[in-house]
């Protein structure tokens, strides 16, 4: 494994924050959604002080601000760095026990607590970029905590190199480390103008060397399906079972394309993803994707077709439909700020990286920050398997996404 070019402590504090659950919960009506996402936000705010840095502050939400003061005196642009604490909702976030596997030569990795949890070379080609390196994982009954704890140690690991090397001229950095992404919370209650940054970056990306500047345009669509319930020992010719109106709904969906399990790269899709079910009422929630905006009503009226007929075909029954915006793709707004991406564009080729460019199947809190007016695009933080078990990271790309950081304050001071 090559050394960094920047030595930093970052391998260390994702150790020590992956130690914290910070599970978010998706149906909470708080904010955040879960408290024990403020224990680790009240960490980083004991420690960014210990650093040094100016401004730090966590304000009634749990958003944690701080600023890094400019070494120079050019005009220079304020740039930020985002990361968020909270894990998936998906993957048990709790005791988790990260193990690093040193000089990784491309074998199969057991996880010692559920030998059926394999982290297979085969399935992962991204490890084949790995053999040498050290990886991290967990032990095979939680989630790593990755994404997207790599982010906030890389950041604040920067940051601390920035404030020990006054001599690297840069303008003002601002660090924002958030709750709730995963629940797609995260900028809920974001003040862009207390933040103060003209641009911004999260870190929260995937594979070493990537530039991301497109997500999906994103609403979610809930079908609620009316039937009618009585005892069913007496039920001839009065119940209308909603259980069974919708499954009829659901086997009606396209079998051929428009879902995640069979599209890729710039495809869109509708996903049937929770199911609230009874008799009386059914509600069967959906996820609708696609990188161009237009395109979401195309599918949503589809579905509201599917759904009309469906209950043409079961007398008795109903549907309501109802669409909530999520978020759009931020590449509608990047277009209009080429800066910002020319300049991560250059820090990652100025850290002797290929720079992989391709559009995120899924959305980040850059999405709704471009369009709250902070220009927003994401940046590789070395994560892999997201929201699994199987979760990965390597200690190489981790000191990567650090160099990148501290290249890209020099480059916007150029």
């Amino acid at each position: 494994m090559s050394q960094p070019k920047y030595s930093t402590r970052c391998v260390d504090r994702f150790l020590e924050y992956v130690k914290f659950d910070t599970q978010s919960e998706e149906e909470s009506e708080e904010y955040p959604s879960t408290a024990k996402q403020l224990v680790l936000l009240k960490h980083l705010v004991d420690e960014l002080k210990s650093l040094g840095l100016d401004d730090v502050s966590m304000d009634e939400y749990g958003y944690v601000f701080a600023t890094l003061p400019a070494t120079t005196t050019k005009d220079v642009p304020v740039i930020g760095f985002i990361a968020h604490v909270d894990t998936s909702p998906e993957m048990p976030g709790d005791g988790i026990k990260a193990i690093i596997h040193k000089n990784y030569q491309g074998q199969d990795i057991v996880l010692p607590d559920d030998e059926t949890a394999v982290l297979r070379y085969d399935d992962n080609p991204a490890l084949a970029e790995q053999k040498g390196n050290d990886i991290i994982t967990a032990s095979g009954t939680t989630l790593l905590g990755a994404d997207n704890k790599a982010g906030v140690a890389e950041i604040v690991s920067a940051a601390e190199y920035l404030i020990a090397h006054p001599e690297i001229e840069h303008g003002k950095i601002r660090l924002g480390f958030t709750p709730d992404e995963e629940v797609g919370s995260g900028t809920k209650f974001f003040d862009v103008e207390k933040f103060g940054a003209t641009y911004a970056y999260t870190m929260d990306g995937e594979t070493l060397g990537q530039l991301e500047v497109e997500t999906f345009s994103a609403d979610s669509l809930t079908a609620t399906f009316k039937g009618f319930n009585t005892h069913p020992g007496f039920a001839k010719g009065k119940m209308t079972n909603a259980i069974k109106v919708a499954a009829d709904f659901i086997t009606r969906l396209p079998k051929e394309g428009l879902s995640p399990e069979t599209t890729e790269g710039y495809e869109g899709f509708v996903h049937p993803y929770v199911i609230q079910a009874g008799v009386e009422s059914t509600a069967v929630k959906f996820l609708i994707r696609d990188f161009k905006t237009e395109l979401l009503k195309e599918k949503e009226d589809l579905l509201k077709k599917l759904a009309e007929e469906t209950v043409a075909d079961w007398p008795g029954s109903s549907v309501n439909v109802v669409v909530v915006e999520q978020y759009r793709n931020m590449g509608e707004i990047l277009e209009a700020h080429p800066k910002v991406i020319a300049a991560a564009k250059k820090a990652i080729v100025n850290s002797g990286l290929e720079l992989r460019m391709s559009p995120i199947r899924g959305g980040t809190d850059g999405s709704r920050l471009s369009f709250m007016g902070l220009p927003t695009p994401n940046i590789f933080a070395g994560e892999h398997n997201f929201h699994s078990r199987l979760e990965w990271i390597s200690t190489s790309d981790m000191h990567k996404a650090v160099e990148v950081i501290v290249e890209l304050c020099k480059v916007w001071a150029e």
